[in-house]
């Protein structure tokens, strides 16, 4: 599968209100569904929405937790395991989904370019 890419020039897609703390919401930025999470104590996080497993567009669904420290989103179908910082899959490193920039600017939410693309 190809990685969705973004221009590199960041998007505004919401405000930090719109955002659950501990959670994910989707956006659709230029055409891509990207996950954005909220850890307050981490930060903000961008990762393409679609499970690579269950082959559908859930991973803002999942339930964000850690593995070893690392901060993760479970898929709410399969439960792999995906890196909020990297998207590699802690059950199976081969498999990656892409990880997107996401910035705070002021109240604003910014998702820009892919930081990291899949490699599976």
């Amino acid at each position: 599968m190809t990685t969705p890419t973004l221009r590199t020039e960041p998007e505004l897609v919401g405000n930090v209100d719109d955002l659950v703390a501990n959670a994910g919401v989707a956006a659709l930025v230029q055409g891509v569904q990207v996950a954005i999470f909220h850890l307050p104590q981490h930060g903000l996080f961008g990762l393409g929405n679609f499970d690579p497993f269950s082959e559908a567009a859930v991973l803002s669904r999942g339930v964000v937790g850690d593995v070893e420290g690392e901060p993760v989103v479970a898929s709410p179908v399969y439960k792999q395991h995906f890196s909020l910082h990297t998207g590699r899959c802690v059950e199976d490193p081969r498999i990656r989904v892409p990880v997107y920039e996401v910035e705070l600017r002021g109240e604003q939410v910014f998702v820009g370019g892919i930081r990291a693309a899949s490699a599976a």
